[in-house]
């Protein structure tokens, strides 16, 4: 019976999740603040934790007017102290939680269908793809946010490549 806690630890860290992770698949938190358009953070019991919202990405703070508003939306639909279900996903390189945030609806998913954030297709695999997908072809013809502008703007992901290639 040795070898079922050995694959369970094993399974979780080739996930990238930590320990306890697989045994919380959703949990409350209370929202202590937003950094951006995709990350918060939370207290959950007596941790403090940055969690990064799956399967989305935002605009960066630095890039042009689209990161500061992503950013205002986001603090628009979380209110600070208000209770919020996460549905973790992984950990990502920085050692924030990533997650689906719950609140009155699923944020991220709202950022998306509102034009505030693209689907990151990349990390979608533990999302409903369809459903985000759908979200963001939505936003895509009603021209809203981020599609403002034809095709869109710069994507966040190759926003923070050019600025890394300085």
């Amino acid at each position: 019976m040795l070898l079922i806690p050995g694959l369970l630890l094993g399974l979780q860290l080739l996930l990238g999740l930590a320990p306890s992770a697989l045994a919380e698949r959703t949990s409350r938190a209370v929202v202590l603040s937003i950094g951006d358009g995709d990350t918060i953070r939370v207290r959950q019991g007596p941790r403090l934790i940055t969690v990064r919202l799956a399967c989305i990405d935002a605009p960066e703070l630095d890039q042009a007017s689209d990161g500061a508003r992503a950013h205002r939306y986001l603090k628009t639909r979380l209110t600070i102290g208000s209770s919020v279900t996460l549905r973790p996903q992984t950990m990502d390189r920085f050692g924030r939680t990533v997650a689906e945030v719950i609140g009155e609806t699923n944020l991220g998913l709202a950022m998306v269908e509102d034009g505030e954030a693209f689907v990151f297709r990349r990390h979608l695999a533990s999302c409903d793809a369809k459903q985000y997908l759908d979200a963001e072809a939505r936003a895509m013809r009603s021209r809203l946010g981020v599609w403002a502008v034809p095709g869109g703007i710069r994507r966040p992901w190759d926003f923070r490549r050019g600025r890394r290639a300085r």
